[in-house]
């Protein structure tokens, strides 16, 4: 009996399978312009997610911000100033962000505007949404601020923290961009 159910059950998937073989090949032109669309499409987004990959390798990209806010549950804020940004490039750190000091009211919107041409512990790893890249620089200062920049490579997408030890941390949320 139980021989008998496997040999049925067998059966009934090969003529599954030939019945959508047999479908696909009857396919309107409507159908196989959707197919062919939606492979076109799966391959841009497959090659998205490679420059991606090769861009945060490349240690040369520009991270934008368009939103910052002070954590754990700070006012959103819009950056709406194209000039801000944060740039690595060749061992070099470029940076140009407003940056919210203070762990009670009021707190003080100032400028990390600095170009560091050394950051201690430079590290990229690959998680399962893209990458995370992580450095630490005192910033001329005498506290070590460090920046961990989560990167989507499916979507282009990033969230930088800055975390300092006197300073709540603060997030910004933007996209990367390559630099040539």
């Amino acid at each position: 009996m139980k021989k008998l159910s496997v040999i049925l059950a067998g059966m009934l998937l090969c003529l599954a399978a030939a019945t959508v073989i047999g479908q696909k090949q009857n396919l309107t032109p409507k159908q196989e312009r959707r197919e062919i669309r939606e492979k076109r499409r799966a391959q841009r987004i497959a090659e998205f997610e490679q420059s991606m990959d090769s861009t945060i390798l490349s240690r040369n990209f520009k991270f934008s911000p368009q939103t910052m806010q002070r954590q754990p549950a700070g006012q959103m804020r819009q950056i709406l100033n194209p000039h801000f940004d944060l740039q690595v490039w060749d061992g070099t750190v470029e940076i140009c962000l407003p940056y919210i000091k203070g762990y009670v009211p009021p707190y003080h919107v100032t400028m990390l505007n600095y170009t560091v041409s050394s950051v201690e512990n430079y590290v990229t790893e690959q998680t399962s949404e893209g990458w995370i890249v992580t450095f630490k620089s005192s910033l001329y200062s005498g506290s070590d601020y460090t920046f961990t920049l989560e990167v989507y490579s499916r979507t282009g997408g990033a969230v930088l923290t800055i975390t300092n030890p006197w300073y709540s941390p603060v997030q910004y949320n933007g996209n990367i961009t390559r630099i040539y």
